[in-house]
């Protein structure tokens, strides 16, 4: 039987998700298995996610997958690269998954690969040029411009997103084979197309409080109406903001340095930010610049809060939901899997002290959540 695995955040799960599962099914086979490495209570673009990880797990069963994993906090939080290869990490080291299955705008993954081996090479080191005022993914995107020429792949989101996933794969050796799906329906953050809403679009609808039952499909609508039921969706970080504002003021400059990201003295801008804003919203256009994402922005200023430093570490793999087929798979990977498994709370005493400091931040990351 042939295992693909997806690097998610179903956040919320929806139909064009349901479509990519289905579609990989009909190229792979109808027998083919379904690992997710999907984020947990926040998401890549610094946020928390609507629902929290195990609805958003369950609902990812009822729409097709077998098996979800959790990706780490650590790596939810990171850059693009650091959140795929925390994500190709967990897929990896299950050792039953073969095959690496995402969206794409060009569908190719031969050249996804070809610009993941591009990015790799030391003429790409050797043509990068940093350019005053623009960000590095522009100038990234430039060089490779000028090496690949028409094969460049590195304009559209989840064609960057792939070549990472490409690169993940080159980086750690991992025995994964990539398959690009050509993405269906609306973009990023574009209008519902063919029926189908992007995730952006879907939480737009439910922020606002309208149906976007019509986009999301029956299994993870029921899942959503009870956690709304319940009280506890749909969750935005400014639903937190005074907890936010008041965990950041608290901070000395030199507290947000771990969360940097990189050797720019940014965490100096945030800081700054951070004294002069009276929200969320105000301190991310303070330390707006062209240079910096304003995703990146987000990803710092909520690791701060949380305390958590981004990495693509991947000590342990953690069981979030599973059907028939995935405990099958689950109990293949007693032999395959080259890290713990953790089904339940007891195993976390068997864990490394690296292991069980990573599920601490992630026991603490979900109290706040």
């Amino acid at each position: 039987m042939a295992v693909a695995g997806i690097i998610c955040e179903y956040n919320p799960f929806h139909l064009g998700h349901a479509w990519q599962i289905a579609e990989l099914r009909r190229q792979m086979g109808e027998d083919t298995g379904v690992v997710c490495a999907m984020s947990g209570n926040f998401v890549q673009r610094g946020d928390f996610a609507v629902m929290e990880k195990h609805a958003r797990a369950e609902a990812a069963i009822r729409g097709g997958a077998d098996l979800v994993l959790e990706l780490p906090v650590t790596g939810a939080l990171s850059s693009a690269e650091g959140f795929a290869a925390a994500g190709v990490a967990v897929l990896a080291q299950t050792g039953v998954v073969d095959t690496l299955v995402f969206g794409s705008e060009c569908a190719d993954s031969a050249r996804l690969m070809k610009n993941a081996e591009c990015l790799l090479s030391a003429a790409f080191v050797k043509e990068l040029s940093l350019t005053s005022g623009e960000s590095f993914a522009a100038c990234r995107e430039a060089a490779v411009e000028r090496l690949l020429g028409a094969e460049t792949a590195l304009s559209s989101p989840n064609d960057i997103l792939g070549v990472e996933y490409c690169k993940a794969i080159l980086k750690s050796g991992a025995a994964l084979t990539p398959l690009a799906l050509r993405r269906n329906g609306a973009m990023h953050d574009g209008e519902a197309s063919d029926g189908i809403a992007s995730a952006t679009g879907i939480r737009k609808l439910l922020k606002e409080g309208e149906d976007a039952s019509r986009y999301m499909g029956e299994g993870s609508t029921a899942v959503y109406a009870r956690e709304c039921k319940q009280g506890r969706a749909p969750v935005f970080m400014e639903n937190a903001e005074r907890a936010v504002l008041s965990a950041l003021r608290g901070m000395a400059e030199e507290d947000f340095r771990p969360y940097d990201g990189g050797s720019e003295g940014l965490y100096h801008r945030f800081y700054a930010a951070v004294r002069k804003g009276g929200s969320i919203e105000e301190i991310l256009t303070e330390a707006k610049t062209k240079r910096y994402a304003l995703s990146r922005l987000r990803r710092m200023l909520l690791c701060a809060y949380l305390g958590v430093e981004a990495g693509a570490d991947v000590p342990y793999l953690r069981v979030l939901a599973a059907n028939e087929k995935g405990r099958a798979l689950l109990k293949k990977m007693k032999k395959t899997a080259t890290v713990p498994v953790l089904t339940k709370s007891a195993d976390v005493k068997k864990l490394s002290v690296e292991a069980q400091r990573l599920f601490e931040t992630e026991v603490r990351a979900t109290d706040r959540y």
